[in-house]
Parts: C-alpha cells; structure tokens; sequence
C-alpha cells in the first residue's frame, strides 16, 4: 500500500470528521444558539449545498494546478472554516464557518480520489479510493462518537478546536507523504474543455444520479438519529456516541468489503448494495421502537450505506477516464447533494409531525429512486457492451469494461 494513501485518509478523516460529528451534537448546537431542530439541521444541509459549490468551482479553478498542492490550499481552507465555526458567538456565524470547510470537502475528495487511484494498479483502483475513504469510516468509528462525548463534557466548541487541530495534522501529512505526480498523471495538460467533455457521456449523469439518491437515503435517515434515538428507541442521551461508535464501525467495513466487491464488477456490487440498503431502512423504521433491532439496524444502515461510496466513485471516474478530476469533484458534489436532499426532506416530515421513524422512511423513498435509476443505468451499460462486443471492428475496451459493470 503506497504510503500516500495514509495522508490521504488522514485529510478524509479531519473532513469526514467536520461533515458527520455536528449529528451528535445537534441538540446541544440547537440550544446553545436557541434554534429548532430544524433550523440546527441546516447547519448540516448548507454545508453539504457548500460542498457541491466547492466540488465543481475549486476543481475547476485547480484543474491546472499540481494536485499534490491543491489538496494542502484546500486543507488550509478546511482549518480556517472550523476555527470559525469553534469561534462563532451566533448560528450564521456558525454556518459562515460550516461552509468555508465545506468548499474544501468536495474538491478535496474528488482530487484526491484520482491521487489515489493513480497510486495503484487498474485492478486495485476501487480499494485504493476505499482506503481514501477510510479516513470517513474512521471519523465516524472514533472521531464521531469521541468527538460527540467531548463536545457534551466540554462544550460542543471544545469538538470543532480539536477538529481544527486534526487539519493542521492532515496537512502536515499530505506534505511530507503524498508524491508529486507523475508526468503522465500530471494536469498540467488539462483544460476545461477537456474536463468539461466527460460530461458529454450519459453514463456520467446516471452515475451521479444513483450518487444523489442511493447515498442520500442513507444520510437522510442518519441526519436525525440522534433524536430517533433517544426519542423512539428511548435510549439515553449519555448513550448515543457509543451508538454511533457501532455505527461507525458499520461504516467501516462496508467502505472495505465495497471497494473489494466494485474491483471485481461495480454494476452487480451497486445494485445487491442498494438492495440490501431498502430493505434494512424499511426494516429499521418499522423496529425504531425495540432498542436491539434498533442497533442491529443502525450498524447494517452504516454497512451498506457506505459499501456504495468506493463504487459509486469508481463508477463515475471509470466513464470519464479521459478527464476524471471534474468529473470525480462532481460526483462527490454529489454525495452531498444527496446529503443535502435527505436532510431537507427528513427535516420537512419532523416539522409535518410525522416523528422521529419519518426521516428513515423518508431515506428508504430516496433509495428506492437509487436503485430504479441504478438499474437504468446497468442495463443500458450491459446493452451497450452487447453491441459493441457484436461489431467486429470494434478492438478497444469499452468504458463498460473499464467500469468492471457487465452483468
């Protein structure tokens, strides 16, 4: 394992960190600055809106720049957005704070993905991208609950220093640990005409679009759990950060077994993953109320929630390889949007008076748009692959078989 990928999961795990630890804290944020749930939610929805901003312009705007020095402006940006949130004295400050990190999130990611992807073989791309995303699996195994536990005993400001202090950490590491491309790899070459033509491919828009709704199901039913928690499940407050401990380490090997099973044949991974992720979302809202399916569902919604990240992304890369970098940024816009939408759309039925289950069944609804487009997708993906493999003259590999999705 090339040692860059370490650096590179230590930034995802101080952004992942940022991203997911404000779930623990949301009641505490939400009184502190005298606010509804609702309205403390949208400290969550505008940081993933920022991050779909920062995702599309800074990538663009670094499409020229060695990528190795891109990702340490882009760490700079991150600690300077949670000093200020750490700082903020009212909640638009807060948010002012939420996005400055935010726009570092998307193109973070998305350059980094193809940093991780061009450090390995063809055939080891996707568990690359996996240990990228580690650093996400881990903020929420470790950084999410430890950081929810130190923000309830020391202020929920004490989380948002230490994060910043985690930044400074990642920076130093992507520094010292990540190489300077090689020429090959190197965008000095790239333009924006030529990131802009991935987007040209069909395959492009649908692999975003499962992005949106099969993650966002997932997120929209986990923006909310802390009150789903202790307000459904009657768990104690004081018991939520370990709750999310074993939802982390959902996450965790879900990132590791996903990434494995999308090397082998991404289409076939996605679509079992989505599958598996209704049922288990279904199953959840309908057993919120009994405390031990509660947590067996919580750790499965983790699990296969984020097997789908290293396919998803891989997905995508694989139909622009020609101009991956703005295409890897958008689809981890992407991610967000979905964040976003799920967010937005479990706050809509808690303000409804639908309860604390009606962000989950709300997620399970996105997640079934997921997989009806993912199915879209892989068989028009497969038809394609028929027709080319028909033509004689055709010798070159197809971008099906570069995004291992023959079914």
């Amino acid at each position: 394992m090339p040692i860059g990928l370490i650096a590179l999961a230590l930034g995802g795990f101080g952004i992942g960190l940022t991203e997911f630890v404000i779930m623990g804290l949301l009641p505490e944020v939400a009184a502190d600055f005298a606010v509804s749930e609702a309205t403390a939610g949208w400290l969550i929805s505008g940081y993933a809106l920022a991050v779909v901003v920062g995702a599309l312009l800074l990538t663009l705007a670094m499409s020229r720049m060695d990528r190795k020095t891109a990702l340490a402006i882009l760490l700079g940006v991150f600690i300077v957005g949670n000093v200020l949130s750490a700082f903020a004295p009212d909640y638009w400050t807060m948010m002012a704070g939420r996005i400055i990190a935010a726009l570092a999130h998307g193109a973070f990611f998305g350059i980094g993905s193809v940093v991780a992807a061009g450090m390995v073989d063809r055939t080891k791309k996707a568990a690359a991208i996996a240990i990228m995303f580690t650093g996400l699996t881990a903020a929420n195994v470790l950084g999410v609950p430890f950081g929810t536990m130190l923000g309830q005993a020391a202020g929920w400001r004490s989380t948002f220093w230490a994060i910043s202090v985690i930044g400074i950490l990642a920076l130093v590491g992507i520094l010292t640990l990540v190489p300077r491309p090689k020429d090959a790899d190197s965008t000095e070459s790239a333009t924006l005409r030529s990131e802009l033509r991935a987007f040209k491919s069909g395959q492009v828009w649908l692999s975003i679009a499962v992005t949106i709704l099969g993650y966002g199901g997932m997120f929209g039913a986990f923006t909310y759990i802390a009150f789903t928690l202790t307000e459904v499940s009657h768990f104690p407050a004081a018991t939520v950060p370990w709750l999310l401990i074993l939802f982390g380490v959902g996450l965790f090997v879900g990132n590791a077994l996903g990434g494995k099973a999308a090397d082998r044949n991404v289409d076939r991974t996605l679509l079992v993953i989505l599958s598996v992720l209704l049922v288990v979302l279904v199953a959840f809202a309908l057993t919120a109320d009994n405390q031990p399916l509660a947590i067996v569902s919580l750790v499965l919604m983790g699990g296969f929630g984020f097997a789908t990240v290293p396919g998803l992304q891989m997905r995508v890369m694989a139909y622009a390889r020609s101009a991956p970098t703005l295409a890897s940024g958008a689809n981890i816009g992407a991610f967000n949007v979905g964040n976003a939408l799920g967010a937005w759309l479990g706050g809509v039925t808690i303000t409804a008076g639908l309860g604390y289950t009606s962000p989950i069944w709300a997620g399970a609804g996105i997640t079934l748009l997921g997989l009806i487009v993912m199915v879209f997708a892989a068989t028009a993906a497969r038809r394609s692959a028929q027709r080319v493999a028909q033509s004689p003259e055709e010798q070159q590999p197809t971008e099906q078989q570069l995004a291992g999705s023959q079914l």
